[in-house]
């Protein structure tokens, strides 16, 4: 599962790892990107921030084309009403929340606030994983011998 941050990171014309993770992980056989709504809602917005359009050069209908993209590609999972885990960031328990209802094995992300120990011990009892981008790149790289 992607973090809101990575799949950012992923949406500019540039390189770099976050790219390359979705490139792999939709070249793969075995791995599936898991979304929610919450998080398509959450990437609009964000790469509509002036300054991420910039950055990643995207106007509006590029902003558009790489949210339906994700959307079509990713298992969409409409996580319900669950407890708080993020101590930090209540809207963060919706990523957490998309990975448990997703089964996903890892959340992917920049942001500090899933390393916090309260999170990395309710996705570790879920079977899930909370590493970065360069990690989880790394990992899958070495995993399937591809990228």
């Amino acid at each position: 599962m992607l973090d809101t941050n990575i799949l950012v990171r992923a949406a500019g014309r540039g390189e770099g790892a976050a790219k390359a993770l979705i490139s792999l992980v939709l070249r793969s056989q075995s791995h599936v990107l898991v979304t929610s709504p919450f998080i398509l809602a959450e990437l609009e917005r964000v790469l509509a921030y002036e300054r991420i359009r910039r950055i990643a050069k995207l106007d509006l209908e590029g902003i558009q084309a790489f949210v339906s993209d994700i959307r079509a590609v990713s298992e969409l999972v409409w996580p319900g009403a669950a407890p708080r885990v993020v101590p930090d960031d209540a809207d963060d328990d919706n990523v957490v929340h998309t990975a448990v209802q997703g089964m996903a094995d890892c959340i992917c992300t920049v942001n500090k606030d899933f390393f916090h120990p309260a999170v990395t011990t309710y996705c570790a009892q879920r079977g899930i994983t909370v590493c970065g981008d360069v990690a989880l790149l790394e990992f899958l790289r070495a995993e399937g011998g591809v990228g």
